[in-house]
């Protein structure tokens, strides 16, 4: 029905356009909460809210059938002093759409909401669930974790996120260390104090040093990297305390916790992660829907940024329009042909697809 595709475009990329022009930052999402909740109604659709996440289930649900969850999100990070274009603007210039969130992940947001809508009174042989959903970009607790529950089972999740409609199979998870060590104040002049900076420098080069054993064919190694330290008073007292942070991106073949349990047993630092709950996602390359992919021509790889697939307890994939380099960047965009490339990929993904 290539005329009820396209009107689904033109009202995604309506949508997209304000929902730039509404500020969305992470936790203060709820006036593009609102627009999302009235074009679901607009359309048909009876969606659900619980504080800023909206969600919608197909009219023709069963309990028998699978089912498989849409995700996106539609909070955005904030915009950097290098912008020169108006991050709330909407620019467009030709086929190019200039704006906060355009990228990242509003054009993946309205394009699994068209794709919804196309199916939603089509028989299939699985049911959909379409979230767009909060604090993605923090990692919040008021996101997709808070509503997971009230979803009911979820076979398959597609997150919707830029990747040029590549799908990506495994995503690395992460996990943030405050390491703190300790030693004995003294002054600099003499040999006196037990200095905790040096020790956290011992700490710091087994991490910059270490490699884990078992190193991903997809994802690859995984990657410690010290970001942060503080110590010291002043110049001639020997700290007692060094406190440092340290951004860890495992693989699939580590959990966060064993990441943290190995760290501790080679460091002196006290070692505190943040959470464990953002963990490496992998699906099987013979999955059904991976399968279908590669038969379309889309590239299969491993992504190094985090998502909100690492809190879905259920395979996952994820894939959509726009490029993953182009977020968080100065006068983001997506181009509207991507937009629509993106509704058309995901359609084709799912249309007649069966477990």
């Amino acid at each position: 029905m290539p005329g009820l595709i396209e009107r689904l475009s033109e009202d995604a990329i309506a949508l997209l356009i304000q929902l730039i022009q509404t500020p969305s930052f992470s936790r203060e999402e709820d006036k593009t909460a609102d627009l999302i909740f009235a074009f679901l109604t607009a359309h048909g659709a009876h969606p659900r809210r619980v504080q800023h996440n909206i969600w919608a289930v197909s009219k023709e649900f069963a309990p028998h059938k699978p089912t498989i969850l849409l995700n996106s999100h539609h909070d955005t990070v904030k915009p950097g002093a290098s912008w020169t274009a108006e991050p709330f603007g909407a620019v467009l210039e030709g086929d190019k759409l200039i704006g906060l969130g355009s990228n990242d992940a509003g054009a993946s947001a309205v394009s699994l909401l068209a794709t919804f809508l196309y199916f939603q009174e089509k028989k299939t042989d699985f049911n959909l669930i379409c979230a767009i959903t909060a604090e993605e970009e923090v990692s919040g607790a008021n996101g997709i974790r808070l509503i997971l529950p009230k979803l009911g089972n979820i076979d398959l999740g597609i997150v919707g996120e830029p990747t040029q409609m590549d799908l990506a199979i495994a995503e690395k998870g992460l996990v943030v260390l405050d390491c703190v060590t300790h030693g004995r104040t003294g002054h600099a002049a003499r040999n006196e104090g037990e200095n905790a900076l040096y020790k956290a420098l011992d700490d710091m080069l087994w991490l910059r040093s270490y490699r884990f054993p078992n190193e991903s064919d997809l994802l690859g190694p995984v990657k410690m990297t010290v970001t942060q330290v503080q110590a010291g008073t002043q110049h001639n007292v020997v700290p007692d305390i060094c406190r440092f942070v340290v951004d860890v991106r495992t693989n699939e073949l580590y959990s966060n916790e064993e990441v943290v349990r190995i760290v501790r047993e080679h460091v002196q630092a006290d070692v505190t992660p943040r959470s464990v709950h953002l963990n490496s996602s992998r699906i099987d390359p013979a999955h059904p829907l991976v399968v279908r992919g590669a038969n379309l021509g889309r590239k299969l790889f491993g992504s190094a940024t985090l998502s909100d697939q690492a809190v879905m307890p259920f395979a996952t994939v994820k894939v959509g329009p726009g490029d993953s380099a182009r977020s968080h960047t100065p006068n983001e965009y997506i181009y509207l042909s991507e937009v629509k490339a993106g509704i058309k990929g995901y359609i084709e993904l799912l249309e007649g697809f069966r477990f």
